[in-house]
């Protein structure tokens, strides 16, 4: 069973281009790395329970996008998928990563394959789990949300919480514990948070996708592609469409999970990550 207890604590820094990245490593020194990635409106927390499984057998790196958790917030932040793949790129170098497996959740399988295809990243295994890959993609609701940004950011505090705590939970097929929701929703209600939060979803659409997605092929390394049977956010036909694209990938589904996989099925997707990572049939 996974340690439910256990929560990342982001214990160092990095300078990135668009503002402080926190971040931190699990795992033996010299085991094979992995690098964890989070998507929207996530952070590194919705890999506690992945993260301590994987660091048995490999070093595990976490950290939360600028804009996002613990890392910085401020206005006039690029938060754009385009950025946001440049600094991948950036913090692999700072670790000093020159083909990590990663491991990349919702918007994280676009900045992965950005700074793969855009920014010179090797990888020695790939996984994208309900991952941002293939135009159209984003619910209505974050539609409306970036086409109204400015009018969001303004609501009162409670109203702004009432929102987000309304919307985060949709990913999840079984529902999120109190707890856990409160965890999710904690950095985007804060002062800076609330403006955060808005600013990231009017930063990104599918133009981010499209830039590379004709570009798919050149993806040579293994790759798993996982999906949450109902998830409501991203269909898992669009799964089996992104394994198609890709020359060396395999699709598997995770019965009753949602789009948050991590959250609604932990011990499957860690068994799942945890073989193909090993280099074991899955």
């Amino acid at each position: 069973m996974t340690d439910l207890t256990w929560k990342p604590c982001l214990d160092r820094s990095f300078a990135g281009r668009t503002g402080e990245v926190r971040w931190t490593s699990l795992g033996p020194a010299d085991a094979p790395p992995v690098v964890l990635l989070h998507g929207t409106p996530f952070s590194s927390y919705v890999w506690r329970r992945i993260a301590p499984v994987l660091a048995r057998e490999h070093r595990v790196y976490l950290w939360d996008m600028p804009g996002y958790g613990t890392s910085a917030m401020h206005d006039g932040q690029d938060v754009s998928l385009a950025a946001q793949g440049r600094v991948f790129a950036d913090i692999c170098e700072h670790w000093g990563l020159t083909e990590p497996a990663v491991v990349a959740h919702d918007f994280g399988g676009c900045v992965a394959l950005r700074a793969r295809l855009l920014h010179g990243m090797r990888y020695r295994r790939l996984v994208l789990a309900d991952a941002v890959t293939l135009a159209p993609w984003g619910t209505d609701t974050y539609r409306h949300l970036g086409e109204h940004a400015a009018v969001f950011a303004g609501l009162p505090p409670y109203l702004h919480r009432a929102l987000v705590a309304a919307y985060v939970p949709s990913a999840s097929h079984p529902g999120l514990a109190p707890a856990t929701l409160d965890a999710l929703l904690d950095p985007w209600c804060t002062p800076a948070g609330q403006a955060a939060f808005y600013r990231q979803i009017a930063a990104n659409d599918s133009r981010f996708t499209d830039e590379v997605q004709h570009r798919y092929g050149e993806v040579d390394e293994p790759v798993l592609v996982c999906w949450g049977a109902e998830d409501t956010w991203l269909p898992p036909a669009r799964g089996r469409e992104l394994a198609a694209l890709l020359p060396d990938a395999r699709f598997r589904l995770l019965p009753g999970a949602g789009h948050l996989v991590q959250e609604d099925a932990p011990e499957h997707l860690a068994a799942l990550l945890d073989a193909f990572l090993r280099g074991r049939p899955v």
